[in-house]
């Protein structure tokens, strides 16, 4: 790259040396170095200074974008040149791109696990100095919805000999309200031993209908009549069991099975 000549301000360096100011001076002074060395890359790229008209200049310049940088030292505005036919790159942002992308990451890993958007909001402020609204939380997460889809239905191709299915209730955001609802969940055991989750099913309640539903769909996916189903001994599923997959065995979770018997059981007896 080419020498730079930085100008910097004489009362931006006095703030440097006031207690009271010098933090908020060297973000200032970091700001007006950088947003320099984007100029200076432009010019190096369109081979020619503004209003410059020369032979070799290869484009010209369309203003600028102001970017938000987050640093150690605080927030920086930088303005980012603009080309006419948008070539002009730089290499100042590829480490804070890795390290924003990774934020955001974890931002929608919180939403997954259950932490609440407010929360999520609170602990990026409390952590980095810089807050995320609710909203923009929840707009990260929709990214996510392309990739569920596309897991939610995916063709089932494989053997799955043994298929254990249950249900969980999870709280769900609709009409500016939250609800309760059930999601109903097949994981299968393939012909190597691995679990998999073969599918889910979002539904108001947990029916013999919603389960036919679910296996239905499952059915249609690809799933082959398994020889083994496991759940719990709800009467609703354990008839869409015997309906969709008649060929196959059924047996009581025994997992269930012990909650049930702890429920009926006295606390003293239960040890």
């Amino acid at each position: 790259m080419a020498q730079l000549d930085i100008s910097l301000d004489t009362e931006l360096l006095h703030g440097l040396f006031t207690k009271d100011q010098r933090d908020d001076a060297f973000a200032r002074l970091l700001e007006a170095i950088l947003n320099q060395v984007l100029d200076a890359q432009s010019t190096e790229q369109l081979r020619a200074a503004p209003y410059e008209r020369c032979a070799e200049r290869t484009g010209q310049r369309n203003g600028y974008r102001d970017r938000d940088l987050t640093t150690r030292i605080g927030g920086l505005t930088l303005r980012i040149p603009r080309h006419r036919n948008g070539s002009f790159s730089t290499s100042m942002f590829e480490r804070y791109q890795r390290s924003e992308q990774a934020l955001l990451l974890s931002m929608i890993e919180m939403v997954i696990n259950g932490v609440s958007t407010r929360k999520i909001e609170n602990i990026t402020e409390e952590l980095c100095g810089k807050t995320f609204s609710k909203s923009m939380v929840s707009d990260l997460c929709k990214k996510l919805d392309p990739a569920v889809y596309a897991f939610q239905n995916r063709p089932l191709s494989g053997e799955y000999p043994f298929v254990c299915v249950d249900a969980i209730y999870i709280k769900v955001r609709e009409e500016d309200r939250v609800k309760s609802k059930s999601l109903l969940i097949a994981t299968g055991v393939n012909q190597e031993g691995y679990r998999e989750i073969v599918g889910f099913y979002l539904s108001e309640n947990e029916s013999e209908t919603s389960w036919d539903e679910f296996f239905t769909e499952l059915i249609q996916r690809g799933l082959p009549s398994p020889r083994l189903v496991t759940s719990d001994n709800h009467k609703g599923l354990v008839k869409a069991i015997q309906k969709r997959f008649p060929g196959s065995s059924w047996q009581r979770c025994q997992t269930h099975f012990s909650r049930n018997l702890l429920d009926k059981t006295p606390k003293t007896l239960q040890p």
